[in-house]
């Protein structure tokens, strides 16, 4: 066999007791928090640090599940904890679209929530991508290199003698990946070097799109209406 074969084979013999780097999905988190801490309280569905609350009570037996190698509980925690960060951001967004005819907010703080819940809408989608693709992070490192997923990385589409020789053999995608993935859908609406294979992946990206739009109309608007 081939030494391209053999890294190759090795690469998908992942050791099941390694864990990929976790720590930037949780920094994640935490910055989305901090952006709700900056949103009047008017846009909050409660007080303004009761999600920086729910999401440190939810960490912890996320981390306590992983370090016990229940990754599948951790999973459902991490699914859970992104549903109730996105339900609340819809909540704020709503609450901020609907207060615009009325004008009850001053223009610097309706700009100021807007690009919040901007840059939180990526961070949001970021990480629902990153714990869906492929069956979420531990499937994909399980797998050893990513070869099927709901999003089509240029580094997937390079001959096996290539990846060896950039030394991307092992390559799979980690959380920094998403998040351009993300930003990129936010800025242009679309991905621009990740085509999209799944229907998931989708009707989540059209989301993320509308939201990313509906906040930059609304800033553009408020713009406007400053001038």
């Amino acid at each position: 066999m081939s030494a391209t074969g053999n890294s190759l084979g090795n690469a998908n013999r992942a050791d099941p007791k390694s864990t990929k780097p976790w720590w930037p999905a949780a920094i994640a988190l935490l910055a989305v928090a901090g952006l709700r801490l900056a949103l009047p309280e008017e846009l909050s569905a409660g007080p303004n640090w009761l999600l920086l609350a729910v999401i440190g009570a939810m960490l912890v037996p996320m981390v306590w599940a992983r370090s016990q190698g229940s990754y599948g509980l951790n999973q459902t925690l991490g699914y859970a904890l992104n549903g109730i960060i996105t339900l609340d951001m819809a909540w704020s967004l709503g609450r901020l679209i609907g207060a615009l005819p009325s004008h009850k907010q001053a223009p610097g703080d309706m700009l100021r929530s807007a690009a919040a819940l901007w840059v939180a809408n990526i961070l949001v989608f970021a990480g629902w991508y990153w714990r869906l693709d492929g069956g979420g992070p531990r499937a994909r490192e399980l797998q050893g290199v990513h070869k099927d997923g709901a999003f089509l990385f240029p580094q997937m589409t390079l001959p096996p003698e290539v990846r060896v020789q950039m030394g991307e053999e092992n390559w799979s995608p980690q959380f920094v990946d998403y998040l351009f993935l993300a930003f990129n859908t936010s800025t242009a609406f679309s991905p621009t070097d990740s085509p999209v294979l799944s229907r998931w992946a989708k009707v989540l990206m059209m989301i993320q799109a509308l939201i990313s739009f509906a906040t930059v109309a609304l800033l553009a608007a408020r713009a406007v209406n400053i001038l």
